[in-house]
């Protein structure tokens, strides 16, 4: 009893042996995320082998819209980790109370946004990106459930990022288990018995993130021995709100930069044709859990940082970004590993189309290194974050997808055209993706190193 009691306990990370904390923090993290992950992998296995591919395609193409339109979330959970994590470490508690209660206000706030730009917005931005005919009405329907849900992802992202602040990454993970689960058992209903299709598992994913946010806001609930929840902390501050937005805008512009990328990609990937399409959607799925290690440890770092920044212990902030980023280079090193031996085995779980297999496979062998500078680049991103310094990562991000990765595709296309490939060679997608992520590791190193994040902090 006292074990599961310490388990799923805050975690003080300014105290203890910094690779320990990092690594008992990242785990359950870990397992969280692939979990979340599994949402849109099990979306896309199941409508692949009952639906078909063209179904496949749909679901993946409707993918960088959602993104786009959930920066909100995104930003404000970001901020929020950020600031909960500082006054956290200052053992500041009506800071604390404060930033919570306003993150529940901006919460509601982005949800009812979402709801009603996503579903009016949907149709336009699917025609706006030449959205195969074949494909167009199901992408359409997939994006507004999800967008008219978008309550339950909004509630669930912000206040499980409220809580891996407070040093909790166990709780999320719990209730991501259970939802991942009930999103398995809706699909197959709604899609393998009702034949709802792409509709079926829309449905099921907006119930199970529904029932995860109400999950992690009873747990909050119960954790007043640590901030307080009461109705003069959950109203507009402007001090914490404004804080809050502060941070989380450039995680917010980052988020919708890379959308945008995907989206003017998609555009160039919907060239190819359906097969091409489909192909590109399972190679993300993949990409999506190879790239889990370097974000859990990435958000980690972020706590980490956040914590022992506002305890000003900034010498053990960078004795845990090393320790913390050679976690993070083993892990994706063995991840990687896995994936190129076991590559075909993956992507055969989501079509039964053995030439749907092999292109797959050969856009996911190009990217293999990129996975290993990644762990570093989200690893220095997440502590100069948890710092205070929000913007530098933005920048970074703008200059790896504005400035590299939507040009170079678009450029090395066009180059390789010919009478057999009309519209360029398709690895060219692959190739811009991973010179992007090079150089963005190799910027990161850079300013993370010149220190300047380290006056930054909310709590000064």
């Amino acid at each position: 009893m006292q074990f599961a009691k310490k388990l799923f306990a805050p975690v003080d990370m300014t105290i203890g042996r910094p690779w320990e904390k990092i690594l008992l923090f990242t785990i359950p993290m870990l397992l969280g995320n692939i979990a979340q992950q599994l949402y849109n992998t099990v979306d896309s296995v199941v409508v692949g082998k009952y639906v078909g591919d063209n179904a496949l395609a749909a679901v993946g193409s409707a993918g960088p819209i959602l993104n786009l339109l959930i920066v909100l979330f995104v930003g404000i959970s970001m901020g929020a980790s950020i600031m909960v994590s500082q006054f956290f470490g200052a053992k500041d508690r009506k800071g604390l109370s404060h930033t919570i209660g306003n993150c529940i206000v901006l919460t509601i706030i982005a949800s009812v946004f979402v709801m009603v730009v996503g579903t009016l917005a949907a149709r336009p931005l699917l025609e706006l990106l030449n959205t195969p005919e074949s494909i167009i009405d199901w992408c359409t329907s997939y994006l507004r459930i999800l967008f008219i849900g978008a309550a339950g992802l909004a509630f669930y992202n912000i206040l499980s990022g409220v809580l891996r602040g407070l040093g909790d990454s166990v709780s999320a993970l719990i209730y991501l288990v259970a939802a991942s689960i009930l999103n398995i058992v809706l699909d197959l209903v709604f899609v393998a018995k009702l034949g709802l299709g792409v509709d079926g598992v829309a449905y099921a994913t907006a119930i199970a993130q529904t029932v995860s946010a109400i999950m992690c806001a009873h747990k909050l609930y119960s954790m007043k021995t640590l901030f307080d929840m009461k109705s003069e902390y959950i109203r507009w501050n402007q001090r914490y709100a404004m804080g809050i937005i502060k941070l989380g805008i450039p995680s917010g512009i980052t988020q919708a930069i890379i959308s945008m990328s995907m989206i003017a990609v998609q555009s160039l990937t919907n060239s190819f044709g359906e097969i091409f399409i489909a192909a590109n959607v399972v190679v993300m799925r993949v990409d999506g859990f190879a790239m889990l290690p370097n974000f859990s440890f990435g958000t980690a770092m972020t706590t980490y940082a956040g914590q022992n920044v506002g305890a000003k212990q900034l010498g053990r902030v960078s004795q845990g970004a090393k320790q913390g980023t050679i976690l993070a280079l083993s892990c994706s090193a063995v991840i990687t590993g896995m994936i190129l031996l076991f590559g075909k085995h993956l992507m055969g779980i989501f079509t039964n189309t053995p030439e749907l297999v092999e292109l797959s496979m050969n856009m996911m062998c190009i990217l293999a290194v990129g996975y290993i500078a990644m762990a570093v680049l989200q690893s220095l991103s997440g502590v100069m974050r948890g710092a205070g310094d929000t913007v530098t990562p933005m920048w970074i991000s703008i200059v790896q997808t504005v400035g590299l990765r939507v040009p170079l595709a678009y450029l090395m296309c066009y180059l390789t055209r010919s009478a057999e490939y009309p519209n360029g060679r398709q690895e060219c997608i692959f190739i811009s993706l991973l010179a992007a992520w090079l150089l963005a590791t190799a910027i990161t190193c850079i300013f993370y190193v010149k220190g300047n994040w380290k006056n930054k902090a909310v709590t000064q």
